[in-house]
């Protein structure tokens, strides 16, 4: 049988909504003897009776709820799932950047992670002294570091820039050399969140080589969360599918993605953003996405007479003029297949909240299921695009208004149904 490495036992995550929390040293005190205890924490619970006297302000919501998993070592397992669904959650719990509200973790080895752009590097050192940085925090000596630090730099393809401040590096020159030194370093655990959809298609498919080998080769155990269903089909023999805060299926990842591509994808019409834990930093924050929502609609189910009416609610976090707005349309695998773009219409000041309904006629698209990608962003003269804010939207399915149309073979004739052409003599 092999070994067992993680084991997640009656997992829950509670938050807290709009609230800050605040702890005298009385509750801190509490907190320190439950963990000593190994008890759940008394200043969150939620009891059967209602909400504790503790809790004095703001509504609570569960982000993960009863999970169990056992992961053994070697495995390569996918985390799918919706956004919101509880992914990122999931593995800051793993990674222990935040404790569970209910149940136990527990593991047998050393974990590598990669959360977002950054994670673990501090901005004022250089890439050679951040893998130094990163290898000690993993317990490992110097001269392990020093044994492994020739293949970091060239996996990495950062070696011209090494010896330069990292505050200085792109996103995609960060996730390279974040994922080299996760991929190097001895952990038995490596845990790699969607940040590698900021590095190129080459590195993309260089990394996820590198995962496959090590765990045939090493026994590392990779646990991977992307909206790329091919890279997670590729990559991961095991996957489960997160829905609402708990597991919705659990087993072989074909399986699995076959499960959440027929699951309810198309019967949501609202989207919350107000509690979302945003991957990756916009180069600039001065937007942030309250609500998106098909105005109108009960179900997300478009037909060819049919026009999407697009509401989004927002709240200007500086003073902005000229924002504009990118719907990107994806297809359930997460290729993308139709952009429209709406510039420099935007504009309010700090602390205002707006709302505005755009209309989408998607008459083109073939029958399928669709996600979006909503991004806010600056165009400036220059040409050098900066996002503002960029989110998973809501996804639909288009279906034709006759039953007589032909079959369309979407994998070889693409997704957009060109218009017949106008025969000119």
């Amino acid at each position: 049988m092999e070994e067992q490495i993680i084991k997640i036992e009656d997992v829950s995550k509670q938050y807290k909504l709009g609230v800050i929390g605040k702890t005298t040293l009385k509750e801190e005190l509490q907190r320190f003897g439950a963990r000593m205890k190994h008890q759940e924490d008394p200043t969150t619970k939620i009891y059967q009776g209602g909400v504790s006297s503790e809790i004095k302000t703001g509504d609570t919501f569960w982000a993960l709820k009863d999970i169990n998993l056992d992961i053994r070592k070697g495995e390569t397992l996918g985390i799918i799932g919706r956004n919101g669904a509880g992914k990122s959650t999931l593995l800051k719990l793993l990674c222990r950047i935040t404790a569970p509200t209910t149940g136990t973790i527990s593991y047998n080895g050393r974990i590598a992670s990669m959360l977002e752009v950054g994670t673990g590097f501090h901005p004022d050192l250089t890439g050679r002294e951040n893998i130094y940085l990163n290898g000690a925090i993993l317990g490992m000596n110097r001269n392990e570091i020093d044994s492994k630090i020739d293949s970091i730099i060239e996996f990495s393809e950062c070696g011209q820039f090494i010896d330069t401040p990292v505050k200085r590096y792109s996103s995609g020159m960060y996730v390279k050399l974040a994922f080299s030194v996760a991929a190097f370093l001895d952990a038995e655990i490596m845990i790699m969140d969607e940040v590698l959809a900021v590095g190129d298609v080459a590195f993309q498919q260089k990394c996820l080589t590198r995962m496959k080998e090590l765990a045939a080769q090493e026994q590392r155990t990779v646990l991977y969360v992307s909206h790329l269903l091919p890279t997670v089909k590729e990559l991961c023999s095991r996957c489960i599918v997160l829905q609402n805060g708990r597991i919705g299926y659990d087993g072989e990842t074909s399986d699995a993605i076959s499960h959440y591509l027929e699951s309810d994808i198309a019967s949501a019409t609202f989207l919350d953003y107000t509690g979302m834990v945003r991957v990756g930093r916009p180069q600039r924050q001065a937007i942030q996405l309250l609500n998106v929502a098909f105005e109108g609609k009960d179900n997300a189910i478009f037909y060819d007479d049919e026009f999407i009416y697009l509401k989004l609610s927002f709240k200007y976090l500086e003073n902005s003029i000229g924002v504009s707005f990118r719907l990107e349309i994806r297809t359930i695998e997460g290729r993308a297949v139709a952009t429209s773009f709406k510039e420099g219409f935007l504009s309010g000041k700090a602390g205002e909240q707006q709302s505005v309904l755009l209309k989408y006629d998607i008459s083109n698209l073939v029958e399928g299921k669709y996600n979006t990608v909503l991004t806010f962003y600056y165009c400036p003269e220059d040409g050098n695009t900066v996002n503002l804010e960029c989110a998973e939207g809501l996804s639909f399915e288009k279906k034709c208004v006759s039953t007589k149309e032909m079959i369309w073979n979407a994998e070889k004739w693409g997704n957009i149904r060109l218009s017949p052409p106008c025969v000119i003599e």
